[in-house]
């Protein structure tokens, strides 16, 4: 049984105000609505505080929740919440990346010198050699600020502090570079920074204006929008984290907000929308076909986990091989919560998912490799 054995302050001021949502009495005509709800029941009452998926496939769009949006005021979740999805983030800014490429405003092969100052560049080793492609690819070689010791010490030493892009960087700064650009594939929230600055230089407009733009308002994600300038939305959902490996969730709604200027996170969204935005994509509604190849080139890291699904880098993607066929994915973490969204290009089906919790016990049940296999085998379940 989830307890909670931390409430923030600011708790009872700030409320939780849904807007109306019927996904979920809509989906209760699927006719895989009694298997999906009971996947997601399951999920919840193993301890992930609450639970929200959405799955499109052959007999059309079901989406549903389970669990809670705010265990302290006894809330439940609904589908149409809005939550944090960290790093999903990622695919929104590769996106904009092609679509500024289709237009003529970069090309994918410069060297990011070309678009930002070699003075904003210092320090960070590889840079001054590194193109748009390989910061899309993570084959840049570019240090990961996240992965700093002192940085993530800074972090839980000051779990409510707002986080500057350049505060960011500066622990990326005078770090050794992972290996030579273009001779291997390693995840590097740097190199999305860096993207992000991209798009605002090329275009004079902050990175999620351009979002807004070419992707949210034309393919109607509702729910979506970054953190920069509401880091706290009303109506978000409630996360907690699970530290102590014990099921007793610690409130952190309010905890670190390190990538809300950043393009490298910091997407508030829900499963429909991503739902949405990965299904619109990979059926060629928002980047042409050569656009998708490019993107879907994939590369393979020189070193696997064996223990984790063999996965390929493409452009703000990945491929990962299960056993219902390849997979096209992208997850993404914050402090309290969990998102992801994946692909199967064989199948033709989309599924995404979004929880209100993370760390310790709750992801081996919502975000390790065996919740994955269980979410796949429910879905594709004869």
């Amino acid at each position: 049984m989830i307890m909670c054995c931390f409430s923030c302050e600011k708790e009872e001021q700030f409320g939780i105000n849904f807007y109306d949502c019927d996904e979920q009495s809509k989906s209760k005509n699927h006719p895989d609505n009694e298997r999906f709800q009971e996947l997601i029941e399951e999920i919840a009452s193993s301890g992930v505080p609450g639970i929200m998926m959405t799955i499109r496939n052959s007999n059309g769009v079901w989406s549903g929740a389970a669990g809670k949006a705010d265990l302290a005021n006894n809330v439940d979740l609904l589908p149409c919440n809005i939550t944090r999805v960290g790093s999903t983030v990622k695919t929104f800014t590769a996106v904009t990346i092609m679509l500024l490429h289709v237009e003529g405003k970069l090309d994918l092969d410069d060297q990011i010198i070309e678009y930002l100052p070699a003075s904003y560049l210092e320090g960070l080793e590889n840079a001054d050699k590194a193109t748009v492609r390989q910061l899309l690819q993570h084959s840049s070689g570019i240090y990961n600020y996240i992965v700093n010791l002192q940085f993530q010490t800074a972090s839980l030493n000051d779990l409510t502090k707002t986080w500057k892009k350049e505060e960011l960087l500066a622990y990326a700064r005078g770090q050794k570079a992972l290996f030579a650009p273009g001779t291997d594939v390693q995840y590097s929230n740097t190199n999305y920074i860096l993207l992000g600055d991209i798009i605002e230089q090329v275009t004079g407009k902050k990175y999620y204006e351009v979002f807004a733009e070419k992707i949210f308002v034309p393919y109607e994600l509702y729910a979506t929008d970054c953190a920069a300038e509401n880091p706290v939305p009303e109506g978000i959902v409630r996360g907690y984290v699970d530290f102590y490996s014990n099921l007793n969730v610690i409130n952190s709604t309010y905890y670190s907000g390190w990538d809300y200027f950043t393009a490298d996170g910091g997407l508030i969204s829900n499963s429909a929308d991503l739902n949405t935005f990965l299904n619109a994509l990979f059926h060629g509604n928002i980047l042409s076909q050569n656009s998708l190849k490019e993107m879907t080139n994939w590369v393979a890291p020189k070193n696997q986990d064996e223990e984790e699904y063999e996965t390929f880098y493409g452009l703000g993607i990945f491929k990962i091989n299960t056993v219902f066929g390849p997979a096209y994915i992208h997850s993404g973490d914050a402090i309290g919560y969990f998102a992801s969204m994946v692909y199967f290009p064989e199948r033709d089906v989309t599924i995404s998912w979004a929880v209100n919790g993370n760390y310790g016990s709750i992801d081996e049940f919502a975000s390790s490799k065996t919740a994955m296999d269980r979410i796949f085998q429910s879905v594709f379940e004869d």
